[in-house]
């Protein structure tokens, strides 16, 4: 018990060390809008007004239910709160930002080292240093922190969550081989392979740099771990392999699948029909569209098959249980 006191108090203070680190860029963002609106800061490159607006008035969004979220894994309140949304926006949270951290890291890294930090794609017109820094920041920190709370809070509100073994029962026909496994595979092969240098369905090579490549690498490398994971908690192979080892990693992998192909497949749509003469994608936006498309329904069937899997398990464990009391 003393460890696990340890750790919740860890937790609890990662959560609210989550949402303050996030602040910043919160403040950022409504600094952008405004600014943009009463014409003390130009339109990103590539935008017009509206979709300037529209673009950061979703990230604040985002960024206070990410706020939101933090904060729900610490207060009172978050226990009480249902379950279901709070799981799902922790999902997408986690998604978002703890499959990308050893990128966010190194870009840091290397922007310092260069003297010229590197916004990235969410980088604003002319973003100084001191604001990019913020916004790495601010990632870094709402994705460590929810990695080591988000645990912590479930252990709290659901003791059950990912206990056991595979092979325990629950899991579906050991034949089976679950779509959504395939198609994440897939999509994380196409992604490896232009992570590699592969031109195969790229349109504009100039358009690719360092931060395509690696970005590109990290969401084929979790869209495979999601198609593992998952694969393996539906099989239940390898027998008497922690669940919560595939749980958690289908849990990350499928809400990096889910997230970032969301984000992503708006932009892709904008893109292929306005056309702007500033801004270009280097993957076909066709197939782009396609990709996006399939990992949004991957990553949700991915999610489901593991919430399914883990009910079905605890009930066959209770069942066990049960008859062996009588």
């Amino acid at each position: 018990m003393d460890r696990w006191d340890r750790w919740d108090r860890v937790g609890r203070v990662a959560a609210y060390g989550a949402a303050l680190a996030l602040t910043p860029y919160l403040l950022i963002k409504v600094s952008w809008v405004v600014g943009s609106v009463l014409g003390l800061l130009p339109v990103g490159t590539g935008f017009g007004m509206v979709e300037w607006v529209v673009l950061n008035s979703a990230t604040i969004a985002m960024a206070g239910i990410g706020i939101a979220v933090a904060l729900a894994l610490v207060r009172p309140w978050g226990m009480r709160i249902p379950g279901a949304p709070l799981a799902f926006c922790a999902w997408v949270g986690t998604g978002f930002l703890v499959p990308v951290l050893p990128y966010a890291v190194l870009s840091s890294l290397l922007g310092s080292a260069d003297g010229n930090p590197k916004g990235g794609g969410d980088a604003g017109p002319s973003m100084p240093a001191w604001e990019a820094a913020l916004v790495q920041i601010g990632f870094v920190g709402m994705g460590l922190g929810l990695a080591v709370a988000l645990p912590t809070y479930m252990r709290r509100r659901w003791p059950d969550a990912f206990a056991g073994r595979l092979g325990d029962g629950g899991e579906g026909s050991p034949r089976a081989l679950p779509w959504m496994a395939v198609v994440g595979a897939l999509v994380g092969l196409i992604w490896l392979y232009w992570a590699a240098g592969g031109t195969a369905g790229v349109d504009h090579r100039g358009e690719r740099d360092l931060a395509w490549y690696a970005l590109s690498g990290v969401f084929g490398f979790w869209a495979f771990v999601a198609s593992v994971a998952t694969w393996a908690a539906v099989r239940g192979l390898p027998a008497q392999v922690p669940r919560w080892g595939p749980m958690v990693l289908g849990w990350l992998g499928s809400g990096s699948l889910f997230a970032w192909s969301g984000w992503k497949l708006p932009f892709t749509l904008y893109l292929a029909f306005a056309q702007p003469p500033d801004a270009a994608l280097p993957e076909n936006l066709a197939l782009a569209a396609v990709l996006h498309t399939a990992a949004l329904g991957a990553g949700v069937a991915m999610l489901r098959a593991l919430v399914r899997t883990r009910r079905t398990g605890v009930m066959c464990r209770f069942r066990r249980r049960a008859s062996r009391g009588r």
